[in-house]
């Protein structure tokens, strides 16, 4: 099963994300967005930041997870790409966000996100895999 895929969205950028479980789902919607933000080949790890969120909905808790790892990479310089998400329900996640540090890699940057959107967001269960699809406002 692959990650995720590009859609077609007129003003910004959408990506269907699929996953076997919301751990995997929500570690490829991360991964997604920061593919999107930069090229990832190659990166080692260097750094991690501990994520601890709750909200009142799964939908709304993607959407923090998220923002919560743009707000990181903007303010604390780190491009992530590995996600060890320890536990995980649909109003709270609990995670560790592994990258490097942005420093000489800033060639590595593609696009510019602002943030994760509500746009549309619906994560949905069939047949035992789930799947959202998510905007992203650039």
């Amino acid at each position: 099963m692959k990650r995720y895929e590009e859609i077609p969205h007129t003003a910004d950028i959408a990506l269907r994300v699929y996953g076997k479980d919301l751990r995997e789902l929500f570690s490829n919607a991360a991964f997604g967005m920061f593919d999107i933000i930069a090229d990832l080949s190659g990166l080692k790890k260097s750094v991690a930041v501990d994520v601890k969120l709750e909200a009142p909905s799964a939908e709304e808790l993607l959407v923090s997870w998220l923002d919560e790892l743009l707000y990181n990479f903007y303010t604390k310089g780190i491009i992530f790409f590995d996600f060890d998400i320890i536990d995980i329900s649909s109003t709270r996640i609990m995670a560790h966000a592994n990258g490097r540090h942005l420093g000489s890699n800033r060639n590595r940057l593609k696009t510019e996100i602002k943030a994760a959107t509500y746009h549309d967001l619906t994560i949905k269960e069939i047949d035992g895999r789930y799947s959202v699809d998510i905007v992203f406002d650039v």
